[in-house]
């Protein structure tokens, strides 16, 4: 039953996407498309899943500002643990070759995310430039695994500078929020997932922060993430 679960979640995002297309066309390059669809995603996802999300902190998502959202990264299934999470007008980075992916890259494209020349993706400088110009002129809010890649479960792993420089440029808060550890498995005949907690944390100000200053930020960031999923229950 778990793996039909599985299946049919994912089988929901193409779906998702191609429904949504209607409402991106409508308006396109409107960032808060992207957080309806997360929303629809991720609810849909769960429900078909059977997961449980307890949520901490949710006042702490900045609603009336531009801020840079960090989180955890487990699994691909994090798009239905974490999708429905997001500030208004929210994007994400990601590269050029994303747009031919059908119906998804459509909507990517549509939603206003910062998409990079292949060719320039790698240059940490490249993506601090865009994304603190569509924090800052855009005013859009960005969300980054800092990690930048899955962990499995196996705790946070170190972080990469893109979201700290682009948070430290444009002035923005940074939030974060942290899943608690989970592994894929499933409770029971009924083959419905473990439950994910995720609490949110209050936001980091860094108006008047330098450069200089993006290595403590980091580790201040990183400390308090890992202390908050350390006291999250496991699934």
């Amino acid at each position: 039953m778990g793996l039909i679960r599985k299946f049919l979640a994912w089988l929901t995002v193409p779906v998702i996407c191609l429904l949504a297309l209607a409402v991106y066309i409508a308006r396109p390059f409107n960032p808060d498309n992207n957080r309806l669809l997360g929303w629809a995603v991720a609810r849909v996802g769960r429900f078909l899943l059977g997961m449980e999300r307890p949520l901490e902190g949710a006042d702490y998502m900045l609603q009336d500002r531009p801020v840079v959202v960090i989180a955890n990264h487990q699994h691909n299934d994090d798009l239905f643990v974490m999708g429905d999470l997001l500030p208004p007008r929210t994007v994400t980075v990601g590269k050029s070759s994303l747009i031919w992916v059908p119906f998804f890259g459509q909507v990517f494209w549509l939603g206003g995310n910062v998409i990079l020349n292949r060719g320039r993706s790698h240059k940490a400088i490249a993506v601090m430039q865009a994304t603190s110009e569509a924090i800052r002129r855009d005013r859009k809010s960005l969300w980054v695994f800092p990690e930048g890649t899955r962990s499995r479960g196996r705790g946070l792993q170190s972080f990469k500078k893109g979201a700290f420089h682009a948070a430290v440029a444009a002035g923005a808060p940074i939030t974060m929020v942290c899943a608690s550890q989970y592994y894929d498995r499933t409770l029971g005949w009924s083959g419905r997932r473990e439950p994910v907690a995720i609490r949110i944390l209050p936001p980091v100000e860094t108006a008047g922060l330098t450069v200089e200053d993006i290595p403590q930020l980091m580790a201040q960031c990183h400390q308090q993430m890992e202390t908050a999923i350390a006291s999250l229950a496991p699934g």
